[in-house]
């Protein structure tokens, strides 16, 4: 059980401060700009927005995000288990995607009432505008250029959907940075993903659960593929190993198994992460670029693997 320590991340702004547009996150609003709901002052965020970070974060075509969480005056995120805690209604998760100081885009998930609602705003200069049906932005820096995706709001339900409601997906308690809950937090942590001192197994997992698990769970968008990729799940057969497919097809590269132990290239689930292609690729949504980095984790976690440990 976790123990919810004063911090800053678990606090709303003092009562009485209200420089953030309360009123726009709680009513059915669209605002047309990110700045219409005042939650930075120039580069500064504004009282009651504070920053964030996760152990391992979810891969984005490797760009560099930038996490806030605003609770409004005189609440507080009430944390229990190591999972999601439990947000006010006013509350808003705020990420920005960049690549260097070229900022593209940043997404909001706003409480409203019992249900939260997803917003994608597309930087433009200093300001970035509200672009419900998504987008795709030429991204040019040094070493990279690609056509990002920018998702539209259905695409944000498939991935944020628990039981058909959107739902957050990063801030679990589990995989916040260590600070976040202060000092007198204790519970289960993810490993850093690419902490080579933590066990492989341990941060493949970890890999997974971030950066699969909202889909691949029983209630997720993926609960038919029989795939279950959080890190709660403790049946081999449901992580993969030595799983058939539920539906083969050219998803699954011609080989028998999701994970074939000690087999990483005969494995369909290093098959999909390893390839871009439209139907085949896994994720889905999010990246149009390989993650060789978390291609090598995977592959060393199953290469290691044997049916009694590194599971």
């Amino acid at each position: 059980m976790w123990k919810a320590a004063p911090a800053l991340l678990l606090l709303g702004a003092a009562p009485g401060a209200q420089p953030v547009a309360l009123d726009l996150i709680e009513s059915d609003a669209l605002p047309a700009k990110l700045s219409d709901f005042h939650f930075f002052k120039g580069a500064a965020p504004n009282a009651g927005v504070a920053p964030y970070a996760l152990n391992t974060p979810l891969f984005s075509d490797y760009a560099e995000k930038d996490r806030y969480l605003y609770l409004p005056p005189g609440t507080r995120a009430k944390f229990s288990g190591n999972g999601l805690p439990d947000f006010p209604v006013g509350a808003a998760l705020i990420k920005t995607f960049r690549y260097g100081a070229t900022k593209v885009e940043t997404r909001v998930l706003l409480h409203r009432g019992s249900a939260w609602v997803a917003l994608p705003y597309v930087w433009q200069g200093n300001d970035a505008v509200l672009k419900r049906a998504g987008t795709r932005v030429a991204v040019t820096t040094p070493g990279k250029t690609l056509d990002y995706a920018v998702p539209n709001v259905n695409q944000c339900k498939e991935c944020h959907a628990l039981n058909g409601v959107l739902t957050p997906i990063g801030p679990k308690a589990r995989n916040l940075a260590r600070g976040m809950l202060g000092n007198n937090a204790t519970g289960v942590r993810l490993p850093t993903w690419d902490d080579t001192a933590a066990p492989v197994g341990a941060r493949a997992r970890a890999y997974l659960d971030v950066n699969c698990g909202h889909c691949h769970n029983p209630k997720g968008a993926a609960s038919n593929s029989g795939l279950s990729l959080t890190w709660e799940t403790s049946a081999t057969t449901a992580i993969g190993i030595g799983k058939t497919p539920v539906a083969a097809g050219r998803g699954s590269g011609g080989f028998l198994y999701d994970i074939d132990p000690g087999h990483p290239e005969r494995s369909i689930m290093i098959y999909r992460m390893a390839t871009t292609e439209p139907g085949v690729a896994m994720p889905e949504l999010g990246r149009a670029m390989v993650h060789k980095e978390g291609v090598n984790l995977v592959s060393d976690w199953i290469a290691d693997m044997n049916h009694k440990s590194n599971q």
